[in-house]
């Protein structure tokens, strides 16, 4: 097997332009391309953080995500940052709230979540 490396991620997400802001916008992904599929009734945009793709599907009517309990699935997308309280900072700056620092267990490294618009889970590790 020649796997490389994860080419992207795929969300759902329930209001395309307020999804497309909060990405593009408040948390700096590159625009690649965007489609309206009419014969799907969805939107398509493709964007880009460092090496590392994501792809947002604005579905209407798309059922909401399983939040808690947690459901199978996609747990939490995770970002790496060199100094976390300033990547926090900023992102309270926009009004997004985070949740406090804490230390993964495992790796030793400070941590914390913050949630997209449709509650998705975003964690910010160093």
């Amino acid at each position: 097997m020649q796997l490389q490396t994860i080419h992207h991620v795929a969300i759902i997400v329930s209001d395309y332009q307020k999804s497309k802001d909060f990405y593009v916008n408040q948390l700096g992904f590159a625009i690649i391309r965007e489609n309206y599929r009419p014969e799907r009734n969805d939107y398509k945009l493709d964007l880009k953080l460092g090496d590392c793709e994501l792809e947002i599907f604005g579905i209407e009517g798309a059922p909401k995500r399983p939040s808690y309990p947690e459901a199978c699935g996609l747990r939490h997308l995770a970002f790496k940052v060199t100094v976390i309280e300033e990547v926090i900072a900023e992102l309270n700056s926009q009004g997004i709230e985070t949740e406090p620092v804490r230390i993964d267990s495992f790796t030793g490294k400070k941590m914390t979540f913050f949630h997209d618009p449709d509650g998705l889970p975003l964690e910010l590790h160093e």
